[in-house]
């Protein structure tokens, strides 16, 4: 299980008259993450979804509050934690001289995987429909094939708890919905799944819950149909504007 308790951080910037000023980016956030749950993470541009998200993979120290990964935490367990999650964002840059095999059996060898990398990799392939372009250099790639091999580097070492953001932006509707069919195969397999996204209709098609943020506030946090039942709309779209405004 992954538990947020109390998650705050603070950054400083400078105010129109050029002086430095603080504000919090994520303000007191709690929430669980059960094993085999996906979580919809959603709210407009600078609410505060990434920061949240890059506490969560160790990549920021919060400023206050705590972060339980299977009561472990950080900053005593980071390395642990870590090699339970992955992490992917939307522009994860990836080593473009590499070919797809180079880059997993490197990420392999970072994580030190026991087992067989053949086979694992064989797994992998077919998962997520590599074979065509597993030894082209991915400089030569579309984005959506980029993207694939980026999720393959996220599955290599079998995490636990997947960090999604953002990951679907700007592909086709084909490498849009491998990624999504793989969310949906690993949520099978008690993973647990952290997916921000602007795109509402992926929202509504595989989270089992949505936490809404807002000024670095968490607004909302229940199922998609429990917050469309109080927000008396039919689509998580409509449900957006209700609570927050036309703001996406």
């Amino acid at each position: 299980m992954l538990q947020v308790e109390n998650l705050s951080k603070e950054f400083t910037k400078l105010n129109n008259k050029r002086q430095k000023e603080k504000f919090l980016a994520n303000e007191n956030m709690s929430f669980t993450a059960q094993d085999g749950e996906i979580i919809g993470i959603i709210g407009p541009n600078g609410a505060g979804k990434t920061t949240l998200l890059r506490m969560i993979a160790g990549l920021l120290t919060p400023t206050q509050g705590k972060i339980i990964i299977d009561d472990l935490q950080y900053p005593e367990s980071e390395i642990a934690i870590k090699k339970k999650l992955a992490y992917l964002s939307g522009n994860t840059k990836i080593y473009n001289t590499l070919t797809p095999y180079e880059l997993l059996q490197m990420w392999w060898d970072f994580y030190e995987v026991a087992g067989d990398f053949p086979k694992r990799l064989t797994e992998i392939t077919t998962i997520l429909n590599l074979q065509d372009f597993l030894y082209s250099p991915i400089a030569k790639l579309s984005t959506g094939q980029v993207q694939r091999v980026n999720i393959a580097r996220c599955l290599i070492h079998n995490p636990k708890y997947y960090i999604f953001d953002e990951a679907t932006s700007g592909l086709d509707i084909i490498s849009s919905q491998i990624i999504l069919d793989f969310i949906k195969q690993e949520k099978k397999r008690g993973k647990t799944i952290l997916y921000s996204t602007h795109y509402m209709e992926e929202v509504d098609g595989i989270c089992d819950r949505i936490i809404l943020i807002d000024k670095g506030q968490i607004i909302e946090n229940d199922t998609p149909e429990n917050i469309k039942k109080k927000t008396k709309t039919t689509n998580l779209r409509d449900t957006f504007f209700a609570l927050i405004g036309d703001q996406l």
